[in-house]
């Protein structure tokens, strides 16, 4: 049996999507003649906690912690001070706030987690000397994660994959950033070294793989996925003509379009009026509450901050239609939410706001499990809408999802096994 050792800021009870995809390949390792030891954080600094994810970690398996400095907790403080909004990047941000930007984005690189890496590197270099690994994992974002595994890699020259749940340079909000030119020159050079030097790179979607692949002729996609029986919602469904959305909505996530659209049915349509309603279940950015307000569909939406994993399952399962916003971003081609794919488990009709000739669009498609409709398309939004609702009140609301089995998480295991063992012989 190999051995891996996964580096990973975000792990049980950490909530939130970040800490799913290497808690579910962890869960399944050992069905595939894998014993994993995870590397993680002492007292990590979470915005999010879920306690219910560390009933998921297998029993006995090893876990070693090392304590971070975060200066994430004092520029936090000082946000908060100031009446800054946590947890988005305010567009519009006060004197302090900007101050407060500007420090983390050009004094903590690649981000504020850097200060693990030195003392993470001294602790696993002795670690490893003592104990037989076949080969580390890092997994990013916090990218500072995949600079531990460069360091080990060129100290020690063990086998090492980078696993990137997000791009680096590419991801939704790097062009936000208040980075100066030699901050991003940084951030590019790291990366580069990163993907050079990994034995292998993993990366959820097609258009990170065709990025990546300049700088490394290993680079797999392994999709993020669902790890619970493909369900059948028959007989449970919501009442009402509900559209759930679950997951961060910030404001680049902000379907202007949505509400335009679903303001305008409301006024032609008092059936739908009276049917409709619209469930935001994750944090939801200022932006987004006052686009909601101004088209006047306060009465008709439900917002609830957070639930743990185990209780959303069951919203996307009696929900007549389910929710999906790319961000709006320039790299919004190759952004796959990690939702689509519990959306898939539900077997509930997926709407995306999303690029039409995207990465996301690519699997709601082959997977005959959805609509996409592009950022701007408000006639073809309003007509799929109207055409669902049809749906509804006819009581024929459903959908026939196929292929959709290759992404549960231990098919993806199963995956990642063989690439481990590719590079390990």
């Amino acid at each position: 049996m190999k051995k891996a050792l996964i580096i990973t800021y975000y792990w049980p009870p950490a909530g939130g999507s970040g800490v799913q995809r290497w808690l579910k390949f962890v869960k399944y390792f050992r069905d595939f003649d894998i014993e994993p030891v995870v590397f993680t954080v002492k007292n990590p600094h979470y915005q999010i906690l879920d306690k219910s994810l560390e009933n998921e970690i297998p029993k006995g398996i090893e876990i070693l912690k090392q304590s971070i400095w975060e200066p994430n907790n004092i520029l936090s403080f000082i946000v908060k001070k100031n009446n800054e909004t946590v947890g988005f990047l305010n567009p519009n941000p006060s004197f302090f706030g900007k101050l407060v930007q500007y420090i983390r984005a050009n004094y903590f690189i690649p981000d504020a987690r850097k200060f693990w890496i030195k003392p993470s590197v001294k602790y696993l270099e002795n670690y490893l000397s003592k104990n037989e690994i076949d080969v580390i994992i890092t997994t990013g974002p916090p990218h500072s994660t995949h600079l531990i595994g460069l360091k080990l890699k060129q100290k020690l020259a063990i086998k090492w994959i980078a696993d990137f749940r997000d791009p680096w340079t590419e991801i939704d909000y790097f062009h936000q950033l208040p980075l100066t030119k030699k901050s991003i020159k940084k951030h590019k050079y790291l990366e580069k070294e990163v993907l050079n030097n990994a034995d292998a790179v993993l990366v959820v979607g097609n258009t990170m793989k065709n990025n990546y692949s300049k700088f490394n002729n290993n680079v797999i996609t392994v999709t993020n996925g669902f790890d619970n029986e493909i369900g059948d919602t028959k007989g449970i469904l919501d009442t009402k003509f509900t559209i759930t959305h679950i997951g961060l909505m910030n404001a680049d996530r902000n379907p202007k379009i949505l509400w335009k659209v679903l303001a305008e049915i409301s006024g032609e349509n008092k059936d739908f009026t009276k049917d409709f309603e619209l469930k935001l279940i994750g944090k939801i950015a200022p932006d987004v509450s006052k686009d909601i307000l101004v088209n006047d569909l306060g009465n008709s939406v439900h917002i609830i901050d957070y639930i743990p994993h185990d209780k959303v399952i069951e919203f996307q399962k009696t929900s007549q239609l389910l929710l999906l916003v790319v961000n709006n971003v320039p790299s919004a081609k190759a952004i796959i939410t990690g939702k689509v794919f519990e959306y898939l488990m539900a077997k509930r009709p997926i709407l995306a706001i999303a690029p039409t000739n995207g990465d996301l669009a690519e699997i709601v498609k082959k997977t005959n499990s959805g609509f996409v409709i592009g950022f701007d398309d408000e006639v073809l939004l309003k007509k799929t809408i109207l055409d669902l609702y049809s749906r509804f009140k006819q009581q024929n609301l459903e959908i026939n999802s196929k292929n959709i089995e290759q992404f549960h998480r231990r098919e993806l295991t199963k995956k990642v096994s063989k690439i481990i063992n590719s590079i390990t012989k």
